[in-house]
């Protein structure tokens, strides 16, 4: 039996043991007196003990049910025991406990045995009532905690739109556990028994406080413990509800902190209103006014005397050649189709009804002060929030290898682009992120300048397609020290489903947004300010870059982010949100971004995608904690598994922690999150404090090792031959990125397929002449040792750059200037280039190059071609380069464009 610390997450814990019980059970019953039968039996009493310990935070089977069952294996029932386990362990895996009552008494039989959530149609699962648990703090015995349940229970009616069932714990670290462990709790009801500290001594279970605050709670007082868990919980699952049940003074609860407490309940057993109060609490994240409005519109009888013949479906429905369609996609989608904003659909471009009502829900969800719908993707929603923001001349930082929409964006705000460079990852032919030394320095060159008044924002990507998250608070925190009134432009395109994990959550831009404007307010705060002021006064650049600067009590937090809520979420293609918790934005920004909204927004937007962003935000409010430690889960498990394969090693590597990033980043000292030798490492202090850390949902395989490229491996290997699809690959690496759609028997099946190909090579290896080996072995070398090195940006030529010393770039002018083809020439790469740098030409780029991968641009308008952008060029091994044309070469701008260019800005400058 595997130990604990086998164990990334205590869900797959739980759900083993169960399983690992039931077939436990099944070999004791055929074999009961035979060999190993008695060691049989001793393993069964284990696998009952440590659940013993697990189950008291679930409501089903619950503590009474499992109490029966474990009596009944004392009293040598076998029969009896191996009838319940298999059904608690069929009801957990199918769901079926969610949906009817399981009878685990002894002699019950149960007629739907065999019934399977899975097979149930989508109409059937929608039409049962939704199940969920409330955890229910108070020390009661045993009668007390019997009464309490009863009660809760004999509060239910008919007419209620869901069901749920109560989990009783003694102590403050027991809730603060059972939100973390049980994603099926909804609401939390605290009473004053609640006593402060756990009786558990599992590890696993333990892991949870710290994440929750399990840190601090030592020093709450006694009278504090209800609040003070309200508060706690509100940290870790801000989207739950939580009622307090009280006997001290309305006086005394008025001035606290409660979190997320809905409602306050004196000294009372009204079990009634709480009853009702819990419902409504879950009827309200439930709510999806648009999916609603969208489908009550469906259902209506109408005349369709507007655009779109396709709207109720009549042309498909007339027609004789395109009933397939109809057939394929089914009448709802037709009948959900209009132009009209009539029937309560509203409109995206001026909200005032459910869409409005959809939004304004979708920020609660995610944090944010008001949060944008958007149905043509992330890349659009990057240049409205740059639009809105960026005026012509302003400097805008950004990060280089950040997705093209924002480097398009730039050009149409007439932004002067300063480039930051990410640290590289040479052996990979990948980039990292941008350092907090790197962008204090670019703050600080400009400020010495004189041009910090012109410095509008900071644009970086978190997390980076390749898994390296930012930690965000920091980084807006020593920016702000710097220019206080700095714009924050956070790329979140793959990180829409860090809100709905604790850990994560703390470095999304909109939690950290909240966390340092409530920072900001503190008299801790202004009196930390003073004091570093007063040590900092006359320091040097070379001070504050080695000093973690503290932000002046009078900054404003202004920050956005953008979300591909269709990338990790769920929601149909090109779905996304604009996230925004910006001080100014009433008082600034709403004008032009409601102008910048509408130039980039369809008159016309898909209704389905916006039902669809409606929905994908009632899923995360509900089951978001869940599915995203499902998704953990899987990446943990995959992780382990290649780590652990003795044949699956020899051929490919899981990039760790250390691997992708410096040490220097690390403070740390984590290096990855599973070590064969050590097992599980605790990762916490990590996302604290790190500067970086690894999306561990991201797994990059190296296999250069197998003597295919990445991009080779992804598509004859992988799609062609096993069906498996991925998204993004390097020189000698392919990411796997699990989401909350991913199983655990996708891994196996990943697992399964990368067997299978190491036998493979094992087998060819082996049948190999000497030259064919030598061959293998070179090619294997070309891809894991003789690697390029990433190009830096290099710079802006002097036409379009009015100050080298800090670099910011007119990219508008560049990206204009190409569109007359007299300003343009060719030179192909591999001789013309470098005959005319040779000749002493300044060869400058007149396009975005985009080669994919890596999918970021390594020249852009206006920069100058470097010889190690040329030798990179050289070395790729892609099949797309967007912007260069291999028949005619690289399109540059001509020496007679670049004088004339210059002419104009020193004019202008005079």
């Amino acid at each position: 039996m595997e130990s604990m610390s086998d164990y990334f997450s205590a869900v797959q814990l739980r759900a083993d043991r169960w399983s690992a019980l039931r077939e436990a059970l099944e070999r004791y019953g055929r074999n009961r007196n035979g060999p190993g039968s008695a060691k049989l039996k001793a393993r069964i009493g284990e696998l009952l003990g440590s659940l013993a310990l697990i189950e008291r935070y679930w409501a089903f089977p619950g503590t009474a049910a499992f109490d029966y069952i474990r009596r009944q294996f004392e009293h040598d029932h076998i029969d009896d025991v191996g009838t319940l386990v298999r059904r608690v362990t069929r009801a957990l895996t199918t769901g079926a406990y969610r949906r009817r009552s399981i009878p685990l008494e002894r002699d019950a039989s149960d007629a739907d045995d065999h019934d399977d959530e899975a097979t149930l149609s989508p109409e059937a699962r929608a039409l049962s009532k939704h199940y969920f648990e409330v955890l229910v703090v108070d020390n009661l015995n045993e009668h007390q905690e019997r009464f309490l349940k009863d009660s809760m229970r004999a509060m239910r009616r008919p007419e209620d739109p869901f069901i749920y069932e109560p989990v009783v714990v003694p102590s403050l670290e027991d809730a603060l556990i059972g939100v973390m462990f049980n994603h099926n709790i909804q609401a939390i009801v605290v009473r004053p028994g609640l006593e402060l500290e756990s009786s558990t001594k599992l590890p696993i279970l333990k892991r949870y406080l710290d994440p929750a605050g399990g840190d601090t709670i030592e020093e709450i007082l006694p009278e504090n413990y209800g609040p003070e868990l309200c508060r706690l919980v509100a940290k870790v699952r801000p989207e739950l509800d939580a009622y307090l049940v009280t006997d001290r003074s309305v006086e005394e609860i008025a001035g606290l902190d409660l979190g997320i407490c809905r409602r306050v309940f004196y000294n009372q057993e009204d079990f009634v209103e709480l009853h009702l109060n819990i419902l409504r609490g879950v009827q309200a994240r439930y709510k999806t006014p648009f999916f609603t409005a969208l489908r009550e519109y469906s259902k209506q009888p109408t005349g369709v005397f507007h655009a779109m013949p396709i709207s109720r479906g009549k042309s498909i429905s007339r027609s004789h050649w395109i009933q397939d369609m109809g057939a394929f996609y089914g009448p709802n989608i037709f009948l959900a189709e209009t132009s009209a904003t009539s029937g309560g659909l509203d409109s995206l471009l001026e909200p005032h009804g459910p869409i409005k009502e959809a939004q304004e829900l979708a920020a609660r969800a995610f944090g944010s002060k008001q949060t944008f719908f958007a149905t043509n993707g992330t890349s659009t929603c990057n240049k409205i929030v740059v639009q809105a923001l960026v005026r012509p001349g302003d400097i805008v930082l950004v990060d280089r290898d950040c997705h093209k929409s924002h480097h398009y964006g730039m050009v149409l705000a007439g932004a002067q682009v300063r480039y930051l460079d990410s640290y590289p990852l040479n052996e990979y032919s990948m980039y990292g992120a941008v350092p907090i030394r790197e962008i204090k320095h670019q703050l600080l060159r400009l400020k010495a300048a004189g041009k910090l008044d012109r410095v509008r924002m900071l644009l970086l990507t978190n997390c980076t397609f390749d898994g390296v998250v930012y930690n965000v608070e920091r980084v807006m925190e020593e920016c702000l020290a710097i220019k206080p009134d700095l714009i924050f432009l956070w790329d979140e395109a793959w990180f829409a489903f860090a809100r709905f994990n604790a850990t994560y959550r703390k470095r999304t831009g909109m939690n950290a947004a909240n966390s340092l404007r409530e920072r900001l307010r503190s008299a801790a705060h202004a009196k930390a300010y003073e004091k570093q002021q007063a040590k900092l006064k006359d320091a040097d650049e070379a001070t504050l870059l080695k000093t973690r600067l503290i932000p002046p009590p009078t900054a404003r937090v202004r920050v956005y982010t953008t979300q591909s809520t269709h990338k990790t979420l769920t929601a149909l293609r090109q779905g996304s949100m604009i996230h925004v918790n910006d001080q100014d934005f009433k008082g600034e920004v709403e004008a032009s971004f409601h102008e910048a909204y509408m130039t980039h927004t369809s008159t016309s937007p898909n209704y389905q995608i916006i039902a669809s962003l409606d929905v994908g935000r009632r899923q995360v409010e509900l089951e978001g904690f869940e599915f995203v430690q499902r998704q953990i889960d899987a990446a943990m498990a995959m992780r382990r598994a290649i780590a652990t394969h003795p044949l699956v090693q020899k051929y490919f590597t899981v990039l760790s922690t250390g691997d992708m990033i410096p040490a220097e980043y690390r403070d740390s000292g984590v290096e990855s999150y599973y070590d064969p030798e050590r097992g599980w490492t605790d990762t916490w202090d990590s996302w604290e404090n790190d500067e970086f850390v690894l999306d561990p949902t991201r797994v990059t395989l190296a296999v250069g090792g197998t003597g295919w490229d990445g991009d080779t491996f992804k598509t004859r290997i992988l799609m062609d031959k096993y069906g498996i699809q991925i998204n993004k690959t390097s020189r000698n690496t392919v990411l796997f990125m699990t989401n909350i759609g991913t199983t655990r028997s996708s891994v196996a099946y990943l697992i399964e397929v990368l067997v299978e190909i190491a036998k493979g090579l094992d087998e060819l290896l082996d049948d190999a002449s000497r030259m064919e080996k030598l061959a293998f072995e070179r090619r294997v070398r070309n891809l894991m040792q003789e690697l390029p090195p990433l190009p830096d940006f290099s710079r802006f030529h002097a036409a379009f750059c009015a100050d080298p010393a800090t670099g910011e770039g007119d990219m508008r002018s560049a990206f204009f200037l190409s569109y007359d083809e007299n300003n343009c020439d060719y030179l192909e790469l591999n001789d013309g280039i470098e005959a005319a740098m040779d000749a002493g030409r300044e060869v400058v780029s007149a396009s975005f190059i985009i080669p994919y991968p890596p999918g970021f641009p390594i020249l852009v308008p206006g920069q100058v071609v470097s010889r190690e952008i040329l030798a990179f060029m050289r070395a790729l091994d892609v099949n797309e380069i967007h912007g260069y044309r291999a028949e005619l070469g690289l399109r540059v701008f001509t020496d007679e464009a670049l004088a004339g260019q210059t002419r104009k800005l020193a004019t202008a400058a005079e």
